[in-house]
């Protein structure tokens, strides 16, 4: 179960496929992922892990409760 905290890039695009989420896709700048009528910028692969903040952001505007992601 992924806890909301620090990810790696490819666990959460692993994840995000899991909920439905296809991609990731080009995108301009940043890549997106798609559900439905869904889209969902990703951040650019760096070298850090994706930070707890972020993730909370990401995750609110891919409309996925805190439940349904540490369910996984």
């Amino acid at each position: 179960m992924p806890t909301v905290g620090p990810i790696k890039r490819r666990q959460l695009i692993e994840y995000l496929r899991e909920l439905g989420f296809e991609g990731p896709y080009s995108g301009g700048k940043h890549q997106i992922m798609v559900k439905g009528d869904l889209t969902l910028r990703l951040p650019n692969p760096h070298q850090g892990d994706i930070g707890r903040e972020l993730l909370v952001r990401i995750l609110r505007q891919a409309r996925i409760d805190r439940d349904t992601w540490e369910a996984l």
